[in-house]
């Protein structure tokens, strides 16, 4: 299972990015996914998720803002991010999980830098 992670920028406040996850050894349609974040000082914290079935989870810090989705012929997740605000810089990390998309994780990507600048 590899993930490789890709999209991170600097961007200013208010702008937008959009980060991929794409997959290999797994089919992403068959797991649920997710989009973890940390900044520094700061505990490791799930931005986004994306079950197998299809269904979604957003961070209260994210809501409206995130949105997950994955393309399953390019076995490749994304996380299109709008509004940022600095707040939102972090590192991001693409995670598979063992089961259900708010359980414990079983691969991580190497992450990919955001930055917001105000």
């Amino acid at each position: 299972v590899q993930l490789v992670e890709s999209g991170g920028d600097l961007v200013q406040a208010g702008g937008s990015l959009r980060l991929s996850c794409a997959a290999s050894g797994f089919a992403v349609s068959s797991k649920a996914m997710g989009w973890y974040r940390q900044a520094p000082g700061k505990e490791r914290e799930l931005a986004a998720a994306i079950s197998s079935g299809g269904s979604t989870y957003s961070a209260d810090s994210v809501k409206g803002r995130f949105t997950i989705w994955r393309d399953n012929d390019k076995n490749t997740v994304y996380l299109q991010m709008k509004s940022l605000k600095p707040e939102d810089t972090a590192m991001y990390y693409c995670a598979v999980f063992k089961g259900s998309y708010l359980g414990e994780t079983d691969y991580w990507g190497q992450g990919t830098q955001v930055t917001v600048s105000s």
